[in-house]
Parts: C-alpha cells; sequence; structure tokens
C-alpha cells in the first residue's frame, strides 16, 4: 500500500528581501513517508526546520522544490503544485494539523470551535456536539468552560481545545507540532491515549516531540531533519 503521505526532494528556502536578497535555505532533498497506522517523530536540533516541514506539508509554507504526496480521495494529491482549493479540500477531508497556538474566530464557543470541521464533513450538528463535548472531558475541560470562546483560557487549557478540534474528525493524516508543550502530566498522558487510538484506527500521522517521554510512547521511528548546511 502506498503511503498516506510522502515527499520527494523536498526543498524550501527563505529569501530576506528587506536585506538585500539574501536567500536562506532551511530544507534540501527531504524523503520521507508515512503509512497508515504509523507515527514518525521527526528530529533534529533546533533551527533544523523540524517545524518548516510540518507547515511546508500542511501547504501553509510553499515548497521550494520536490513533491508532497498526500493519499487523497482515490488517488494522490501533489501539495506543492495544488491548487488553493485542492489545499483546501485536502485540509476538510483527509488532513489535520495540531499547532503549538490556538488560532479562532473570537467569541466563538469552545464546542462548537471543536466541533466545526465535523460540520463541514457533514455530520450532523448534534452529533458533532455530542462529539465534541465527549473529547473536552477526556481531556479534562470542565462543563462551564464549554459555552465560552477559549481567548481567555490558559495556555494548557487553549492547547486542549486545540487537540479536541484536530482529533476529533478522525484524519486520515495528521500533523502534531509539540502537541503536549503546554500540559501537566495527567493531560499528557490523555494525548498519550489519543495518539494510540488514532494509530490504532489508521491515522498515518506524523510529530514534533520535544518531550522524551510522550516520544517514546507514541512514535514508531524517528526521521532526522537535518540543518541545511549539513543535508547531502
Amino acid at each position: 500500500m502506498s503511503a498516506a503521505l510522502r515527499t520527494e526532494g523536498l526543498g524550501k528556502a527563505f529569501t530576506l528581501h528587506l536585506q538585500g536578497g539574501v536567500r536562506i535555505p532551511v530544507l534540501g532533498g527531504v524523503d520521507l513517508a508515512v503509512h497508515a497506522g504509523e507515527c514518525v517523530a521527526l528530529w533534529g536540533p533546533s533551527g533544523a526546520g523540524k517545524s518548516t516541514l510540518m507547515r511546508c506539508l500542511y501547504g501553509n509554507y510553499g515548497a521550494g522544490g520536490g513533491r508532497i504526496l498526500l493519499r487523497h480521495r482515490n488517488g494522490e494529491l501533489d501539495l506543492a503544485t495544488a491548487t488553493p482549493q485542492q489545499v483546501i479540500e485536502a485540509r476538510r477531508e483527509t488532513m489535520g494539523y495540531v499547532s503549538q497556538f490556538l488560532r479562532v474566530i473570537p467569541r466563538v464557543a469552545t464546542r462548537d470551535i471543536v466541533a466545526e470541521p465535523l460540520i463541514t464533513r457533514g455530520m450532523a450538528r448534534e452529533d458533532a456536539a455530542a462529539r465534541a463535548t465527549d473529547l473536552l472531558h477526556r481531556l479534562n475541560l470542565p462543563d462551564r468552560l464549554h459555552g465560552l470562546p477559549p481567548a481567555t483560557f490558559s495556555g494548557g487549557e487553549q492547547q486542549r481545545v486545540n487537540l479536541a478540534r484536530g482529533f476529533a474528525p478522525h484524519y486520515p493524516v495528521l500533523l502534531l507540532d509539540e502537541p503536549t508543550a503546554s500540559l501537566d502530566a495527567a493531560n499528557r498522558a490523555v494525548v498519550i491515549g489519543l495518539i494510540r487510538q488514532a494509530k490504532a484506527e489508521g491515522s498515518a500521522i506524523i510529530g514534533i516531540f520535544h518531550d522524551t517521554e510522550v516520544r517514546e510512547a507514541v512514535a514508531d521511528r524517528l526521521y532526522d531533519v537535518l540543518p541545511q548546511q549539513d543535508a547531502a
């Protein structure tokens, strides 16, 4: 079976237009593949380009070269050359992303934030709200917060909302960028359980895990992201 997500010769560089057009290479020749039911942890020193790679995979950054092939619908979609509409469709149906920060529309209730991606995929509003509530409970977010917008929540509470929203739709591919960075030990254990469950249900997961305990608990293998000056 083909990989759920793979890259071929992926490269990325940034051009500093306000600094005379200086070009800073970040990624070069990245060949990465993740299959259904496995978790690959990105590994490398700070500044190697791990977060840049994640943002390229999700389409937040355009690729400088190579291909990003996502198993989508009945074929493969090259996210490096996909149209904005195709990227939006892939995000709605196939690939989720949990970043370190919660970015949502102000004044929208927490339960609705978590339920929204389910509704856009066709789930009935009542069922989506029930799944959202179940996940928020699992992540130890009390009922009194479910109807409130998360703008005033603590960093850990916001991250739990972020996680509930990311895990709710059962995406075939899920990207996790330091998902436990703001969490206490009890909630880190919950996230480990969510990742293991997602793998068992067939999700392909790529993650950045600076927490050694979490990484060792969920990752099937590591992928070294080399600083560009050291890359072949």
